[in-house]
């Protein structure tokens, strides 16, 4: 029987995350124990953050990352707060240094709580983000949802945050998109051969916006970091906004800053909602004082 493995249910601003303690064991969190948490209406997460021992010299720790569906995740700032969280309060430590797919993050618990995190740097070739046919200029490209002659939302800006995004800016409230049934599809449209996160985004002023994503891999979302990080830089790089904004997601406020040094740093809450233990291989799971389920 495999040995249990502890874990958090957390969130980051509703963004439903799995902090996963995997340090000093071989193996991983399996797609089929991702599926069953998902499955359970008390651990349904949209990411899980497995914690493993450092691979690499000069980091602290090495995070792998799933969606809801089972699929391998390469980035989340959200979630990359809770894990500063969970490991701060083991610790004591505020300054953090982790390695996952998409390379190397460094974040800071700050004194009144809030996370930030360094989620690198982006990348607009559309080689990097991946799209499927070349664009020279992706703060725009060919791609629409509706009908030809009115469509719902077009032209996106596209952007890597070491995972695919795209961004459809729009003047109306974001509410008013069926993103449920349009987010699905474009996801899953050929021009993204890794799929991609889609968000809606309205400009609200030269420092705001407010955003709604349909998640890679997980769905509707409260909110979504990397997608925050990939529409902010999307808006300055479009002259829509300046290069630090405050993003009003539907869990609440993140703050991005894409810095003169091209690092994009994403900063808000995290929350602890209980602790327990579970099977990596299967997913069963039970919580503290509580028999497996």
């Amino acid at each position: 029987m495999t040995l249990r493995a502890p874990f958090a249910k957390m969130n980051g601003l509703g963004n439903e995350i799995i902090v996963a303690d995997m340090r000093g064991r071989s193996d991983r969190v399996t797609p089929a124990a991702a599926l069953a948490l998902a499955a359970d209406k008390d651990t349904h997460f949209d990411q899980i953050m497995a914690i493993h021992d450092p691979r690499t010299p000069g980091t602290g720790w090495f995070v792998d990352i799933l969606n809801s569906d089972g699929s391998s995740a390469q980035a989340c700032g959200n979630g990359m707060r809770c894990v500063v969280q969970a490991l701060a309060a083991e610790n004591g430590q505020t300054l953090f240094t982790f390695e996952t797919v998409a390379g190397i993050l460094n974040a800071e618990l700050h004194r009144d709580g809030l996370i930030s995190v360094d989620m690198g740097t982006p990348k607009f070739g559309w080689r990097d983000i991946p799209l499927a046919e070349e664009f020279r200029d992706t703060r725009a490209i060919e791609l629409q949802a509706g009908p030809i002659d009115a469509p719902v939302l077009h032209s996106p800006s596209v952007v890597s945050m070491g995972n695919p995004h795209a961004i459809f800016w729009v003047d109306a409230d974001v509410w008013s998109y069926e993103l449920d049934r349009i987010g699905p599809l474009l996801e899953n449209h050929p021009i993204f051969p890794e799929r991609a996160n889609i968000t809606i985004a309205q400009v609200t002023s030269r420092d705001a916006m407010t955003i709604r994503t349909w998640e890679r891999g997980a769905g509707l979302t409260k909110a979504c970091g990397s997608a925050a990080c990939a529409a902010a830089v999307a808006g300055a790089r479009t002259g829509r906004t300046s290069r630090s904004v405050e993003l009003k997601a539907p869990g609440g406020l993140l703050r991005v800053t894409w810095g003169d040094d091209d690092h994009v740093v994403l900063t808000g809450p995290a929350e602890w909602e209980f602790s327990g233990q579970f099977d990596p291989e299967t997913g069963i799971w039970a919580r503290e004082t509580e028999d497996a389920r």
